[in-house]
């Protein structure tokens, strides 16, 4: 790719940093800015790149060739509303990645999801003794990769649909969309406009790559084969990973993998082997009787309501709650199994938690925060019931993230004994 003269990173958290310091080895004048005053710049400014924080002044955008904004960093925020305007490309770290790397590139997106396939395709391929990097949303910024990888790894990403806005040459040789539900419609203007973003993957495929969608999808951009899985696809092993959501996960994986020539002896190993992602139904502990499971990364209802899902027919105590992302809750509350026992909200959500909690006429409790839900949910469980904490909802009220909330859950049942 031709470097720009002069680039500007907005945002610096994980993957602009990357996106910064990438810029910064391959000798281009870069600039990193971000609102947070909080924001340890020091392997930024060893690198050579000029750091401000704070500010978001227009003045920034002097002689730059293009902006790089972060996913967390709304379109419509001043810097690169304002680069638009002087027509500065405003491209996503993963735009960046992309076209820093010249690796095969499977591209993975959807509401839930994402992260477990991501990594279970990157264990299908381990499996085959493959060269392979798992990057994007998941957590490793797909910059970090520039001048690691031989020619011939391949790279499996996780995309958001944050990430994804803000595309405009990237193209997965083997892109999939897992799901397709209400999600960020704080962020995104309508869940059409969420819809766009997310099948904006497949919009530079050609027919010689891979769009891999779930049965009987409507129509996508882009002119890739087009191929369909489902939960009911015949696998080379049933998954080591409970629920009818991960088997549909491990469908999708398996024709990625499959599409990249991996053994089937491999792609089974993988499934039988994979124990799951942190903070996605995974076991904390098991005491007396009683699972506690960590479920923080179920940020939306859809989320939640697979987690739930996977329990069917086990009694359940279960946390809800957390910050607002303009989904509706009713859905959720009616669709609850006569064998959840009890239910503790937390957070911002509360109330609208409780109002449609009351009108499915289902009981609860207003614990307030994580650790009151915990020592309540604990204190009534008994031999055989599984405390389950899938928020349904954002963590920003409470925690940093959705990790810090799991970690944060883990230790408290740690605690609890």
């Amino acid at each position: 790719m031709r470097l720009p003269r002069r680039a500007l990173v907005v945002g610096l958290a994980r993957s602009g940093q990357a996106a910064a310091l990438a810029l910064a080895r391959r000798g281009v004048p870069t600039i990193g800015v971000d609102r947070s005053n909080e924001i340890d710049a020091g392997r930024l400014a060893e690198a050579g790149v000029e750091v401000h924080l704070g500010t978001e002044e227009d003045q920034l955008l002097e002689d730059v060739e293009l902006l790089i904004k972060s996913p967390g960093v709304p379109g419509e925020s001043r810097l690169p509303a304002a680069a638009r305007a002087r027509d500065i490309p405003v491209w996503s770290e993963i735009e960046l990645g992309a076209r820093l790397l010249h690796n095969p590139l499977v591209g993975v997106t959807g509401t839930n999801g994402k992260t477990t396939t991501s990594e279970l395709i990157g264990a299908m391929f381990h499996a085959a003794d493959r060269p392979v990097a798992v990057a994007g949303n998941v957590g490793r910024p797909l910059t970090s990769l520039d001048g690691t990888l031989a020619d011939d790894a391949w790279i499996v990403c996780e995309l958001s649909s944050f990430q994804l806005e803000d595309i405009h040459r990237l193209r997965p040789r083997i892109a999939i969309l897992l799901n397709l539900t209400p999600d960020h419609l704080d962020r995104h203007e309508s869940l059409e406009a969420y819809r766009a973003a997310k099948l904006r993957i497949f919009e530079n495929q050609t027919e010689a790559d891979l769009a891999i969608v779930p049965r009987e999808f409507g129509a996508i951009p882009g002119g890739a084969e087009r191929l369909e899985f489902s939960a009911d696809d015949r696998l080379p092993a049933e998954p080591l990973i409970p629920g009818e959501h991960n088997r549909e996960n491990a469908a999708a994986a398996t024709a990625a993998a499959r599409a990249a020539e991996i053994p089937d002896a491999a792609i089974a190993e993988a499934l039988r082997t994979f124990p799951g992602v942190e903070h996605r139904l995974e076991l904390v502990a098991e005491v007396d009787g009683v699972q506690f499971v960590n479920d923080s990364k179920a940020s939306n209802t859809a989320a939640a309501r697979r987690g739930i899902e996977a329990y069917r027919g086990r009694p359940l105590r279960l946390i809800l709650g957390g910050s607002l992302k303009g989904e509706s809750f009713d859905e959720l509350a009616e669709t609850l199994p006569p064998t959840v026992r009890s239910i503790d909200l937390i957070g911002e959500a509360t109330e609208e938690l409780a109002a449609a909690l009351g009108r499915a006429g289902r009981t609860f409790r207003r614990s307030g925060d994580l650790a009151t839900a915990v020592g309540a949910a604990a204190g009534d469980a008994e031999p055989g019931d599984v405390v389950l904490l899938s928020p349904a909802c954002a963590s920003f009220d409470q925690f940093r993230n959705y990790e810090e909330r799991g970690e944060v859950f883990r230790r408290l049942v740690g605690e609890l004994w």
